[in-house]
């Protein structure tokens, strides 16, 4: 997550030698390559939960995902143009994160990894929806309100991260209490909020005629929000079923 998602946003997609690169980025195709991309990641997230439910030790993909997503993404923010190497990748080394996560959640919370599915699709859907036909429309401000929002949350999990090596956190950023939930529901919104920018670059550079490996590249931005929207909502969910116990 960055500031207007960088991974759809920015001078990348207005590099004049894009403009002759093959045929033209088409809506299909994205669609096509994010149904593709979906579908790498479920495999992915299969095979850790396989293995965790076979009592097989899967904290090392943690480290793989995090570490996998850090070193796969920044090449493809900056080169577009290898996307449809790394988006694949991308999706494989999250799907073994979520896996691991995911099997970890409903060890503890039995059913909570379905309803974090659901929700998610279903936020996916609705903000979708509300797009294409557009009740919600992606003016500048509310682009800059999304930026702004997503930037601090980018900003307060990087010093969260900093402090955690030292044994601190962000007061509250843990916490399974109302302040902690409502904290999660912020971000889950800020993040189902980004699927408007995303939908919004996409549709604008297909238009454009962008090169076909754009496809790749904007299926992969759509990823990283869909990803992020997943995390947040298993994590909310998981705060809510604690604080019940």
């Amino acid at each position: 997550m960055a500031l207007r998602n960088p991974v759809l946003y920015g001078s990348r997609f207005n590099r004049p030698t894009d403009r002759n690169y093959g045929q033209s980025m088409t809506l299909a195709g994205a669609a096509g390559k994010a149904l593709i991309l979906t579908l790498l990641l479920v495999a992915s997230a299969s095979y850790t939960w396989y293995l965790f439910v076979q009592g097989k030790d899967v904290s090392g993909f943690l480290k793989v995902g995090l570490i996998g997503s850090l070193f796969i993404s920044l090449p493809t923010v900056f080169f577009p143009r290898i996307s449809p190497f790394t988006a694949p990748l991308y999706v494989i080394v999250n799907g073994l994160l979520l896996g691991a996560v995911s099997a970890m959640g409903e060890y503890f919370y039995p059913g909570i990894v379905m309803n974090a599915i659901l929700i998610t699709l279903s936020l996916f859907l609705i903000t979708l929806f509300l797009y294409a036909t557009r009740i919600i429309r992606v003016t500048p401000g509310l682009v800059a309100a999304i930026s702004i929002a997503t930037l601090a949350i980018a900003l307060t999990y990087l010093v969260n991260f900093v402090l955690s090596l030292f044994g601190m956190s962000v007061p509250y950023i843990h916490d399974t209490g109302w302040v902690g939930i409502g904290i999660s529901v912020f971000v889950i919104i800020v993040a189902t909020s980004n699927l408007l920018i995303d939908f919004s670059n996409i549709e604008q550079y297909a238009n454009e005629g962008r090169p076909k490996y754009m496809e790749w590249y904007g299926a992969f931005g759509l990823m990283v929000t869909m990803i992020w929207m997943y995390l947040e909502i298993l994590r909310l969910l998981t705060r809510l079923a604690s604080s019940r116990n």
